[in-house]
């Protein structure tokens, strides 16, 4: 029974010292082998390796690419205006043993190199305005005006001066970085957003709106104008063509009555004495109706084919002059 105890406590012993003298390096991570604080080893080949039991302590760290999310902070751009910039940061650690010598743990890591970032960026954004940070720039005219479209809202290109910025803020930390010898490697530095303060959003908006106010009127200042303008064309268009169609009616009315005048002198010129008995028919269809009696004297005109051949000349009773011109019936 002893015996058994014996070995049942010499097996745990076995394992426990097994653990000690025994550590795994996944190929995600690097180890560093440390005997009383000095660096012994550096292993960075993933699989099983053996150190000294109880003395040397295992120290793991990440090989893959890190990221550090640096803290927004408000920077002041070239104009003066503060903008919240949030960025971040990516690196790699490349010497283990210098980076446990400055560093000690990615957490200290990610507090100092999110220092040098911030304090980077905040050098180059002092340099720029707010357009060239966001990532774009107006277009201008020849007279150096923003050109805007048809809502009043100014037109960007597509060359940017964003990615100028974060290549110079990079070369930078990457500098700052290499000066202090931090055993690490800056991959990339970017920016997540940038914008105004939430101090100055009421503000920022009230003057968006006034400036959108003031697009507005001056839009619809100009669509009075074209309205005045088209209608003044329209009007005077309509004159013009009221004035030409009326001498037009005129020019056709006096030549279609000119040309009836040559028809009836023509047919006038062929037989004056048929047209003059039509002419009395006529008159006399106008003039003498069922209803009335007429006593007219006896050379009128009227009555000239009234007396024709056949016709006693007593048939047609003179008026006499005292008598009245008409009577009724």
């Amino acid at each position: 029974m002893k015996a058994l105890v014996v070995l049942l406590v010499l097996a745990i012993i076995g394992l426990i010292v097994l653990r000690q003298a025994t550590y795994i390096v996944d190929e995600t991570e690097q180890v560093i082998i440390t005997r009383f604080g000095e660096v012994k080893n550096v292993t960075t080949e993933p699989g099983l390796n053996f150190k000294a039991p109880f003395v040397d302590l295992a120290i793991t760290l990440d090989k893959r690419i890190l990221r550090i999310d640096a803290t927004p902070v408000a920077m002041p751009d070239r104009e003066k205006q503060n903008l919240v910039i949030d960025s971040y940061a990516r690196y790699r650690i490349v010497d283990p043993v210098q980076f446990r010598k400055t560093l000690l743990t990615e957490t200290n890591a990610r507090s100092r190199l999110g220092d040098i970032v911030t304090s980077t960026l905040r050098d180059r954004v002092a340099l720029r305005n707010r357009f060239e940070i966001i990532g774009a720039e107006p277009i201008l005219d020849d007279l150096g005006n923003p050109i805007e479209d048809d809502e009043g809202l100014p037109l960007f290109e597509g060359r940017t001066t964003r990615n100028e910025i974060l290549a110079e803020v990079l070369e930078g930390v990457r500098r700052r970085v290499a000066q202090q010898n931090f055993g690490i490697e800056i991959i990339d530095v970017r920016m997540k957003r940038a914008d105004f303060p939430d101090s100055v959003t009421a503000s920022i908006y009230d003057r968006m709106r006034a400036e959108r106010n003031r697009i507005a009127t001056r839009f619809r200042a100009e669509g009075d104008e074209e309205d005045l303008k088209i209608r003044a064309v329209a009007n005077r268009d309509r004159e013009i063509i009221l004035a030409q169609a009326d001498r037009q009616s005129n020019q056709i009315r006096g030549e279609g009555e000119a040309e009836s005048i040559k028809i009836l002198a023509d047919a006038l010129n062929q037989d004056p004495e048929f047209f003059a008995f039509q002419r009395s028919l006529e008159a006399y269809q106008t003039v003498l109706g069922r209803q009335d009696t007429l006593i007219l004297s006896g050379d009128t005109p009227l009555f000239d084919f009234l007396g024709g051949p056949g016709v006693p000349d007593d048939a047609v009773q003179p008026a006499s002059p005292a008598e009245p011109s008409t009577e009724a019936p």
